[in-house]
């Protein structure tokens, strides 16, 4: 199983709106996550600069790889206006470098 960590950015202000959508995420987006190998999903915010930080355990394809899925899509549309976003509202997500690990 590998660990991958990303970054995303929040608009300015959106922070408790992203947390309420997260906290009522689709039940079917969850599953296919699950199905599609994604574990131990978490994201963290850097409430100084809006900063979203990601970190999932892969067995499979990792949430930034399921754009074709129609449920993907449908999140993506939902979430476009609280973060910086793609022209397809696909999320600006940048992949993180580990550069340390501790069991």
């Amino acid at each position: 199983m590998e660990k991958i960590a990303f970054k995303m950015k929040l608009k300015p202000g959106m922070s408790a709106e992203y947390k309420r959508r997260h906290d009522a995420i689709w039940p079917e987006l969850i599953t296919l996550l699950r199905e599609n190998g994604v574990s131990d999903y978490s994201i963290f915010l850097d409430e100084e600069t809006d900063t979203l930080f990601a970190v999932q355990y892969l067995a499979g394809h990792s949430s930034q790889e399921l754009g074709k899925e129609a449920i993907v899509q449908q999140w993506w549309d939902y979430m476009c206006d609280i973060m910086e976003v793609h022209a397809d509202h696909s999320p600006v997500s940048v992949s993180l470098e580990k550069v340390f690990h501790m069991d």
